[in-house]
């Protein structure tokens, strides 16, 4: 239950056309839905906007299902992230209604139109045709969080003449989430082209000496550029997250 129905549902009783106890009825899930193998915080959308999004991996299609019909009986969007297509094939089976993301490894649902709640745009750069699937997961994150997004990818460092020909993007972002791997390097040179929070996300491409992303988190830690944060490894649904965050201030 989000904020908006909440609202409805206690205008309601207000004004009699719903008794206390329906509305008891229609509360009686919240703080949370326990479903034995999983306690589902039906309170989140209240407390930050959108509902507990549901992390795939190591979850049994099963599990997702009864997690992602609970969280539709209440109404709300649903984000499912680290979703594989074979996950995905046997989750079609279970529950109707869910849209796949291939490239991001995620699955949306949506009651109604999601409504634009940032107030500028947030643009996805990424190094790589390689780290696009973390950028997509940042991108879609970011989308069904009620954000314009536009995407930037393949301008990483080796022909830095990709990046500087997109200008213009740059500056007319609000918030900038930067995806490299190899050494990293891009969110430092995006980071002094801009006057805007650069998102930097680190991801596990590149060879052995980039210890699965453990060179490019490093790198983007030290980054010389100022405004630049760092989100974990390969954490393109946290980067999509802050950065909605970001654009509704």
């Amino acid at each position: 239950m989000d904020r908006e129905r909440l609202t409805t549902l206690l205008e309601r009783v207000r004004r009699g056309d719903l008794s206390v106890s329906e509305a008891t009825k229609q509360l009686r899930h919240l703080p949370f839905e326990d479903l034995g193998f999983a306690k589902i915080d039906h309170h989140r959308a209240l407390r930050q906007g959108f509902p507990e999004v549901v992390l795939g991996e190591g979850k049994e299609p099963a599990e997702i299902a009864a997690i992602v019909r609970s969280i539709q009986r209440q109404a709300n969007s649903i984000l499912v992230t680290r979703l594989t297509r074979e996950k995905m094939a046997r989750l079609r089976t279970l529950v109707r209604g869910l849209t796949y993301h291939g490239r991001a490894r995620a699955a949306t649902w949506v009651n109604k139109p999601v409504p634009i709640r940032g107030k500028g745009i947030v643009l996805v750069v990424c190094a790589g045709t390689g780290d696009i699937p973390v950028a997509e997961e940042a991108a879609v994150t970011a989308a069904i969080l009620g954000n314009r997004v536009e995407r930037l990818y393949d301008v990483g460092v080796a022909g830095i003449h990709r990046l500087l020909e997109k200008r213009g993007h740059l500056d007319a972002a609000a918030v900038l989430i930067v995806v490299a791997g190899m050494e990293g390097a891009l969110p430092s040179v995006v980071g002094g082209l801009v006057d805007k929070p650069v998102i930097a996300v680190p991801t596990s491409i590149g060879y052995g000496a980039s210890f699965g992303g453990l060179a490019a988190l490093l790198g983007m830690l030290n980054s010389c550029a100022a405004g630049v944060t760092v989100v974990n490894i390969d954490n393109g649904f946290g980067a999509g997250f802050a950065a909605s965050l970001i654009n509704r201030l």
